[in-house]
């Protein structure tokens, strides 16, 4: 291999790390920047996984619990109680390395949570223009299991919690309690406003929506509602491109924390025979038995309309089910927690709900129990 003088490599050297610093000390000056992030894993495990509902499959966990993620964050001081503002984020699965898929992209997105810019005021608000989370994230705020795998996604087949790019985002400040979001997130479909450009991911048309909360002396209260088009602007499927509207609340008293939500979806331009409703109910608590140990229990039930089975036993979709799941949380630190959670799922004639993440097993009232266990690290 061809070698390069040391001196010449240390002038470069030298040369580089000069204006770095100089760089560095101006851009300390004006802002800050954080790097933050979480490292999730463990060993998850399902029955009736397989190939038509069959076979137990034991795998690493990696998203199970709550995301794996690194980002970065800046803010820097414009005065007059003004600020600018980024951050970057993105996904990935901690046992393969590999990047999560996004809305618009299969894997390859490299901020594929989350990378957006904007403005902040402590008196107006703010407002962010890139890529976020769909504003129906905020059901985060509602789930006794802080959107597990196992958890509020399950029984819509992930539609509350997707993602969303091409966002215009505002956020009011605190009003008493009370507390404004509102979002857009444009579908780039030439000579159509509301409809989109399909894609690897699963982000098709144009996505509105708005959150509403009220937090006060242990209580919140929310209502969140927002609507997601196909690529022909059109509510075609309950649980992917429908309307939805969302309203829920939780109380804290000294160790107990209790939840309570409902959902119902709409898709007025469903195909004629498939289920075009759907109403989704749960109930949870999170009790902190010591500082560092905390229980976590839920049941979730939904019942979406039209439901039938072909000839060979699959389901259209509607049909009720019933979820329940229980789940443990140990803080090692601040930082550090180990995390144990089992849950199954019952379901009814036409439904084939999956246990984790949100997705159909296949099965025409198919059951499937399952869990995971493993820990998590922030920094």
């Amino acid at each position: 291999m061809k070698q390069v003088k040391p001196s010449f490599i240390g002038a470069k050297t030298l040369c580089a790390l000069a204006l770095m610093g100089a760089f560095s000390a101006q851009a300390q000056a004006q802002s800050s920047v954080t790097i933050y992030g979480r490292v999730v894993a463990g060993v998850d495990f399902l029955t009736n996984a397989g190939a038509n509902g069959t076979g137990t499959r034991w795998s690493a966990a990696n998203n199970q619990w709550g995301t794996s993620m690194i980002g970065f964050k800046g803010t820097e001081d414009l005065g007059g109680g003004t600020n600018a503002f980024f951050l970057l984020e993105s996904g990935f699965n901690s046992t393969k390395g590999s990047f999560n898929g996004s809305d618009t992209s299969n894997g390859t997105a490299l901020f594929n949570r989350r990378s957006y810019v904007g403005l902040s005021s402590a008196s107006a608000g703010s407002i962010k223009v890139g890529k976020n989370l769909f504003i129906n994230n905020d059901i985060w705020y509602l789930d006794p299991t802080g959107q597990q795998a196992i958890g509020t996604a399950s029984l819509v087949n992930g539609r509350n919690w997707p993602g969303a790019s091409n966002i215009i985002e505002y956020n009011s400040p605190d009003m008493g309690g009370f507390t404004v979001g509102l979002q857009t997130s444009l579908g780039e479909k030439p000579g159509s406003f509301n409809g989109g450009v399909p894609n690897a991911g699963s982000s098709d048309g144009r996505k509105d929506g708005i959150s509403l909360a009220y937090q006060k002396n242990g209580l919140e209260l929310r209502v969140i509602y927002d609507t997601v088009r196909d690529a022909n602007g059109n509510y075609s499927d309950i649980w992917s491109h429908s309307k939805e509207l969302i309203i829920g609340g939780t109380y804290k008293f000294d160790k107990l924390k209790m939840f309570a939500g409902w959902e119902n979806l709409r898709a007025s331009d469903a195909v004629a025979g498939a289920p075009d409703r759907a109403n989704h109910y749960w109930v949870g608590a999170n009790y902190d038995v010591t500082p560092q140990f905390q229980l976590v229990g839920a049941w979730f039930h939904v019942n979406a309309n039209n439901a039938s089975v072909n000839a060979a036993g699959v389901g259209n979709g509607g049909g009720t089910s019933n979820l329940y799941m229980a789940g443990v949380n140990y803080f090692l630190s601040k930082r550090t927690l180990l995390y144990v959670d089992v849950g199954t799922v019952r379901n009814g004639t036409g439904a084939s709900h999956q246990l984790e993440n949100g997705g159909n097993l296949g099965v025409s009232g198919l059951k499937q129990t399952g869990g995971y266990f493993g820990i998590a690290h922030s920094f």
